[in-house]
């Protein structure tokens, strides 16, 4: 049950990690730093797009409209590790 749980934690780890690298992506963008007439540039930012847009979506319909400011992203955050907070705390009890 230790590994399921180590997996698990891994797993929450790599989202961690993938939506953290698409948010400072996303400024490098809107700063100018990166072009996204740049075919790796573009490429990466559109896989990331397409990887995180089924977390972000539902977390939009429910939040309130800001304008240009897209909260989903920290949301979805703190959801993970969240997630991962639970998961330690309980993992005890599958022992």
């Amino acid at each position: 049950m230790t590994s399921l749980i180590q997996i698990m934690l891994l797993i929450l780890d790599v989202i961690w990690f993938i939506m953290i690298a698409h948010i400072v992506m996303s400024w490098l963008i809107n700063f100018q730093v990166l072009n996204l007439g740049q075919q790796f540039v573009a490429q990466l930012w559109y896989g990331l797009n397409r990887l995180l847009e089924p977390l972000y979506e539902p977390i939009r319909r429910v939040l309130p409209n800001t304008g240009g400011l897209d909260l989903a992203p920290l949301v979805a955050l703190i959801l993970v590790y969240a997630i991962r907070i639970i998961i330690i705390n309980n993992a005890p009890a599958f022992y």
